[in-house]
């Protein structure tokens, strides 16, 4: 039998996560379950492709339909996912998959078709090299750990040691999106929806991890991290205004690294950050080094590659005034811009 390129259907889903976790090249955004979180906490069109052949999976690509009329109609592995696109065992494989995408593309007239590459494809395609990844191997003896952070971001760390800060992992989601909320608000980003948080631990499980720091009882910080392999990633993260004198923050990563380590994960992924912000310089103070990531774009009716970001200056007003609204209000219109952000 020849290769065919095939759509995910229910009764797919567990050959599609082996093929995923088998796959050196895959990733934690290419398992299945991001299929049901865009369609049940967004109601995003998805159609992800396998190749097939004689009755083997042989490659995938998910993909997701985004449709705004501020943002604008693309096609992207994946949404709201740093990592994406193609992970196949051949080039063959590779050609036929990326060919159904472009199709596809077409078919829906989107604006572009967007591949969140961790590697370039070699396609000359668009690319846009905006974001950096930062991974990193950690040790199974915490001692080690510590060491390998720099000196200078070692001794922030050991400060929130000494403030007696104190970790617990926490088995909901709502603590922490208390948090979280509040911490994009800040930053004048539009907050994602509480469901999607309920709907993201119900999807992922055990795989799907949220870690709280309090201070006195208070709670100061939380993180949500994902699990996949031998890896950890730190996704949604926020604090409160009195974490940043007791290093909240910089306690939180370093708790999340020596909890990760003990229990025997080995690549710490502390996921992309734009170059020129405070987080980029953030991770390369702990000592991780930037590894660009090539987002490529296959343009159908668009004529350059979109350039939805805060950094770009069209929506500066916007995210300044954004900073000033009200929590509750800023928490009920956040999820109904966020869903079209992508």
């Amino acid at each position: 039998m020849g290769l065919k390129v095939c759509r995910l259907r229910e009764e797919t889903h567990c050959r599609w996560d082996a093929f995923v976790e088998g796959c050196p090249e895959a990733t934690f955004f290419h398992r299945s379950g991001w299929k049901t979180v865009l369609e049940r906490a967004f109601g995003h069109q998805t159609h992800y492709l396998y190749a097939e052949q004689d009755g083997e999976i042989q490659g995938l690509l998910p993909l997701a339909e985004v449709k705004s009329l501020l943002f604008g109609h693309t096609l992207a592995s994946l949404p709201f996912c740093v990592y994406g696109g193609i992970i196949a065992n051949s080039e063959a494989v590779r050609t036929a998959l990326r060919n159904a995408a472009c199709e596809l593309a077409k078919q829906l007239n989107v604006d572009a078709l967007e591949l969140r590459n961790t590697q370039a494809s070699g396609q000359e395609w668009p690319t846009k090299q905006l974001y950096a990844t930062f991974r990193k191997a950690i040790d199974g003896d915490p001692d080690v750990n510590m060491k390998a952070i720099p000196r200078k971001q070692r001794a922030v760390v050991r400060k929130g040691i000494k403030a007696g800060l104190v970790s617990e992992a926490d088995p909901g989601w709502q603590r922490l999106y208390r948090i979280y909320s509040e911490s994009v608000r800040n930053l004048g980003t539009p907050v994602f929806s509480a469901h999607y948080f309920k709907i993201l631990r119900e999807v992922f499980a055990d795989d799907c991890e949220v870690l709280m720091i309090t201070h006195q009882g208070q709670d100061i910080a939380g993180v949500m991290s994902f699990y996949f392999k031998d890896q950890v990633l730190p996704y949604y993260g926020g604090s409160v205004a009195q974490a940043r004198t007791l290093k909240g923050n910089d306690f939180m990563y370093w708790e999340l690294l020596r909890d990760a380590g003990q229990r025997g994960i080995r690549i710490f992924d502390f996921g992309r950050s734009k170059e020129g912000t405070g987080p980029y310089s953030f991770k390369k103070n702990w000592g991780f080094a930037p590894e660009a990531l090539s987002y490529e774009y296959f343009l159908v009716k668009a004529k350059a590659m979109p350039d939805i970001n805060p950094l770009n200056p069209k929506y500066r007003f916007f995210v300044n005034s954004w900073k000033k609204l009200p929590l509750p209000v800023a928490n009920l219109i956040g999820p109904i811009l966020s869903k079209s952000l992508g």
